[in-house]
């Protein structure tokens, strides 16, 4: 068993890479998952694994497995944030070679109110440091606990046209990111910013002038119903103009971010600090029990609560040994994981992202969306059973 749960790190031709595994077969393995295959063009189910090779030239690539249809539309929900933080990133580093600035993690945070019932953004409940708003309180909220307000103010930062284009720049084609979270904006009003300050540099409202379309997705419109102001809409809606990405790219930001000395094809983001990335890897594998800045209540917040494979995993690896990077998202009944799971013992690990729709009733916005009875046991048993596959067996 020891031999084969090693032969990815081997070094192979890259000629010669080993095919992708059947993962429609290792997943019916596990009973919690049959149901959810049984309907996989329903749940709009898709599966990415990307384990590491390391070639003959001493470079490591990635041993693709796929299942789903890539061109059938998923709603990213809040795993699209890390785009969001990079993109924040990226906008400070740009501005300091430009001006001779210094801005970083520790400059001050403020947003100033555009719309009608804003207020002026500076200072943070929970934050040790006398409260006030930082760059890197923002970005650990962002991903330690998916802060929605979070990605909004990287969001006011970079402006639509800018968090876009960083994506695009970095080889990221699929990314359509129109519109804030949780925060209802009219087409136009997502298109515009609010004033943002960092430190004592100030990043002036603006409006984009990139023009967005999800035209490379299939069916945009979702469920059979919505509602609207608690008023039922007695049609599907639409997400014709809502936020995108392909499954691939998704999963590629994070390998870029995480392992960049992994080769996807695509130019990542070498701008990126030796202290950005270690910050960003480390938040995106803390559990939010062990922050101490912001703190979390274990009680209201348990470890699984924004890693959605752990629970399966664990039963794989032990959770001392185990340690997952990821950022998911939840919104409009779709459930997105995209994480690196790694054995901390070996540093073995693998890339494992996974998107499914569960809404039982057809209806959006009425928070019956089946995650818990439909989604949790799939994602659970899921990650379960890719990481025995990719480990080798029960390794505990």
């Amino acid at each position: 068993m020891l031999a084969s749960a090693l032969f990815l790190f081997l070094p192979q031709s890259p000629s010669t890479l080993p095919a992708g595994r059947d993962l429609e077969a290792l997943l019916r393995r596990e009973p919690a998952c049959v149901a959810v295959l049984d309907k996989a063009k329903e749940h709009r189910l898709q599966v990415l694994l990307a384990e590491p090779v390391e070639t003959s030239d001493s470079v490591i690539q990635l041993r693709r497995s796929r299942l789903g249809d890539s061109a059938q539309y998923f709603y990213p929900a809040s795993s699209i944030k890390l785009c969001g933080a990079v993109a924040a990133l990226l906008a400070l580093n740009e501005h300091n070679r430009g001006h001779g600035t210094a801005l970083g993690l520790d400059s001050t945070f403020v947003v100033e109110p555009r719309f009608p019932g804003d207020a002026r953004i500076e200072a943070e409940p929970g934050n040790l440091f006398g409260g006030v708003l930082t760059v890197r309180h923002a970005l650990r909220k962002l991903i330690l606990v998916s802060d929605n307000a979070a990605y909004n103010h990287c969001f006011d930062l970079c402006g639509q046209d800018g968090i876009n284009r960083a994506m695009w720049n970095a080889g990221f084609k699929s990314v359509r990111l129109w519109h804030r979270l949780s925060e209802p904006r009219t087409p136009a009003e997502s298109a515009v910013t609010r004033t943002v300050r960092i430190g004592e540099t100030g990043f002036p409202a603006r409006d984009a002038a990139a023009k967005l379309k999800n035209d490379r997705w299939t069916e945009l419109d979702i469920g059979n119903a919505w509602l609207r102001d608690g008023t039922k809409v007695e049609r599907p809606m639409s997400f014709a103009d809502k936020n995108a990405i392909s499954l691939l790219d998704l999963q590629d930001v994070l390998v870029e971010v995480v392992k960049p000395e992994f080769i996807t094809g695509s130019r990542g983001f070498p701008e990126l600090t030796t202290e950005q990335r270690a910050f960003l890897v480390q938040a995106l594998g803390e559990l939010p029990r062990e922050s101490a800045n912001p703190k979390f209540d274990p009680a209201k917040v348990p470890d699984h609560h924004c890693k959605f494979v752990l629970r399966g995993v664990r039963d794989v690896v032990p959770a001392a040994h185990l340690r997952i990077y990821d950022k998911i998202g939840r919104a409009y009944g779709f459930s997105v994981e995209n994480a690196w799971i790694e054995d901390t013992r070996t540093g073995r690990g693998f890339f494992l992202a996974i998107v499914l729709y569960t809404n039982p009733d057809g209806v959006l916005n009425d928070d019956r969306y089946g995650y818990e009875e439909i989604a949790d046991p799939f994602l659970d048993a899921a990650g379960r059973a890719i990481a025995r596959a990719v480990f080798g067996g029960q390794v505990r």
